[in-house]
């Protein structure tokens, strides 16, 4: 099927500080795509060049075969920013009714996305009255009404309660099943286990993409944790992860 997100040599500079330095990466079709890192690693910054809003130095973004930020993508992605993106003065479901009305969807699908992020409960409450964590989903379920092929989700289920977070994961596979892609960034390394494939930064630069596996393997340990340190170690050295153990 070929890869959703191809990024080639990818430099971005903010402020005059290099905030992404060579990245290459590559998210395939179909699959739900882990981008971890500290804070501060250009998660963020990556995701923006994905969809189209970030000035880059060089390199090239193809999304769904397109360049980054090409209009007929605009129908075609869902992205989700760490700041809440809906109106505080609407409810959950007008919020939620407006942006299926945008991408030409009904009233059907904009009530099944906000029960699918677990906030039909809180359906008719205005979403300037909901906690921190409540908003986000409100955001997320305005991203996923219009059914998009690429999902990007910066750090969807930060403020999310353990049940929460394991049935918004459960719904991203489901979504992914289905036949859409989605790239979902954390700083929570025990959320890496749940992706089908994983990219790791730090410091604005790629250390490792491929599976959890594949990346237990190279590292020579079963605790994905400890396989990352190993990496980052081995990085630094200019070793191998089962060098720098």
């Amino acid at each position: 099927m070929g890869d959703a997100i191809a990024v080639r040599g990818l430099v971005v500079n903010r402020g005059g500080r290099r905030v992404l330095d060579g990245i290459d990466a590559a998210v395939p079709r179909g699959s739900v795509t882990g981008l971890l890192g500290p804070s501060g690693s250009g998660k963020t910054t990556l995701m923006r060049a994905i969809v189209g809003v970030q000035v880059i130095a060089a390199g090239t973004v193809t999304v769904l075969g397109l360049p980054a930020g090409a209009a007929q993508l605009r129908h075609r992605i869902g992205y989700l920013t760490q700041a809440p993106s809906v109106y505080a003065d609407l409810t959950v479901r007008e919020n939620a009714h407006y942006f299926a009305a945008l991408h030409g969807r009904g009233r059907a699908e904009a009530d099944r996305a906000v029960a699918d992020v677990g906030l039909a409960d809180a359906a008719h409450q205005l979403v300037n009255d909901l906690s921190g964590g409540q908003r986000s989903r409100a955001s997320l379920a305005c991203a996923l009404v219009g059914e998009p092929e690429l999902i990007v989700l910066d750090e969807p289920t930060v403020g999310q309660d353990p049940v929460l977070r394991a049935d918004l994961w459960a719904r991203f596979h489901e979504l992914a099943a289905a036949g859409a892609t989605l790239l979902v960034s954390s700083h929570v390394m025990d959320e890496a286990a749940r992706c089908d494939r994983l990219l790791l930064i730090r410091e604005g630069r790629l250390i490792a993409d491929d599976t959890p596996d594949a990346i237990r393997a190279a590292a020579g340990v079963d605790d994905l944790d400890e396989a990352f340190l190993r990496l980052i170690r081995a990085g630094e050295s200019g070793g191998t992860g089962r060098e720098a153990a």
